[in-house]
C-alpha cells in the first residue's frame, strides 16, 4: 500500500501481532482482511483523521469503525495488549520497576453528545445480523461501561476545560502496562490502586499472570496514607516524595509523628519513564485529543496506541 504510511506496522511487527488476533467462528462469514482493517484503525489513531476521511486503501470506513468499536467494547484491544506484553515478558524484555502517573486529554466538541442509554451488548446490537458486528467471533462479554451522561463516558470539567484523564502505569522501558479512563477532574490518588490492580501480564505456558511489580515510583500527587498502605500490604517497594505539609505536620507531632517515609532519590529519577510513555501515547493524535463519544471506545483507542508502542520497541 502506497501513500501515507503513518500508523502502519512493518512486516516483522505484524508477525508479532498476527498470532493473537481473533479468528472467524465460521457461522456468519469471514472477517475482512485483518491487516487492511487494523492498519486503517492505527492510521486513524495516529493521525486523528475523521473516520469518513480514511484513505480508500483501508477499505470501507464503516468496517474500520465497527471493528474498532466492537473490539473496544468486548476488550479485544486490551487482550491484545496483554498478549503482546506476555511475549515481551517471556523474552525477559520487561523492566518491572514501574512508574504511575496520569495525563489530561482535551476533549473535542465531537466527543460530546453520547446517548444517555448504556451502549448495546457486543454482537447483539440493532442490525446484529448485518455488517461486520454480525460476522465476528470474539469472546462474549457483558455490556460495556458508559451511559448516564458525560460522567459515565469519562468526560468532565477541569482547568483545561472539557477533558478526560488517562491514568496509567509504565514499565522501565517507557511502555504502558495498564490504563484507566476517568473524567478530567478525577484526583490521581483515587486511581492509584485500580491502575496497579489492572497490571496483568499472562505467562506463556503454565503459571498465573504476573501482577506485582518489583518497585513503584510516583510523584507527590500519590503521597498519602492509603496509597502507601496499599503498597505496604502488597509488599511492594516504593519511592514517593513526601508533601511539605505532611512533613511539617509530622515534625510538629515530634516522636508521635513517626519516622519519615523512605525515599530513594536515584530510583525516583527513573520516574521519567512514565512521562516518556505519556509522550509516546500523545504522539497519536486521536489520543492527544479525544474525538470518541463513548468512554469504552476511547479506552480502546488508547489501548490500540499502546499495542503499537509495544510492537515497535
Amino acid at each position: 500500500m502506497g501513500g501515507d504510511r503513518r500508523g502502519e506496522l512493518s512486516d516483522a511487527e505484524w508477525e508479532r501481532l498476527r498470532p493473537f488476533l481473533p479468528v472467524s467462528n465460521g457461522r456468519c462469514g469471514r472477517w475482512r482482511d485483518h491487516r487492511q482493517v487494523i492498519y486503517g484503525i492505527l492510521h486513524r489513531v495516529r493521525t486523528g483523521v475523521h473516520r469518513r476521511d480514511l484513505p480508500e486503501r483501508f477499505g470501507p470506513w464503516k468496517t474500520v469503525y465497527e471493528r474498532h468499536r466492537l473490539w473496544s467494547a468486548d476488550g479485544t484491544w486490551e487482550r491484545l495488549l496483554r498478549q503482546v506484553q506476555a511475549a515481551a515478558d517471556a523474552a525477559g524484555e520487561i523492566d518491572w520497576d514501574v512508574s504511575v502517573d496520569s495525563t489530561s486529554v482535551r476533549a473535542h466538541q465531537h466527543a460530546a453528545g453520547a446517548r444517555t442509554a448504556p451502549p448495546p451488548v457486543p454482537g447483539r446490537s440493532k442490525g446484529a445480523g448485518r455488517g461486520t458486528p454480525g460476522r465476528i467471533a470474539v469472546a462474549e462479554s457483558g455490556r460495556p461501561a458508559g451511559g448516564g451522561g458525560a460522567g459515565g463516558e469519562g468526560l468532565g470539567r477541569s482547568l483545561g476545560g472539557f477533558t478526560s484523564k488517562i491514568h496509567l502505569s509504565a514499565d522501565g522501558r517507557c511502555r504502558p502496562l495498564s490504563l484507566i479512563i476517568t473524567p478530567g477532574q478525577r484526583a490521581d490518588c483515587t486511581q492509584f490502586a485500580p491502575v496497579l490492580e489492572k497490571i496483568r501480564v499472562p505467562r506463556q505456558g503454565i503459571g498465573r499472570p504476573r501482577k506485582k511489580p518489583d518497585s513503584v515510583a510516583a510523584d507527590k500527587a500519590y503521597s498519602n496514607g492509603p496509597c502507601r498502605q496499599y503498597l505496604r500490604q502488597r509488599g511492594i517497594r516504593h519511592t514517593i516524595p513526601e508533601k511539605a505539609d505532611s512533613q511539617a505536620a509530622r515534625q510538629r507531632r515530634g516522636s508521635r509523628g513517626g519516622r519519615p517515609p523512605g525515599f530513594d532519590r536515584d530510583r525516583y529519577k527513573k520516574r521519567n519513564t512514565v512521562e516518556r510513555a505519556i509522550n509516546k501515547l500523545k504522539n497519536h493524535r486521536a489520543v492527544a485529543t479525544r474525538y470518541d463519544k463513548r468512554g469504552y471506545v476511547f479506552l480502546g483507542t488508547v489501548a490500540a496506541a499502546s499495542v503499537a508502542i509495544w510492537l515497535r520497541t
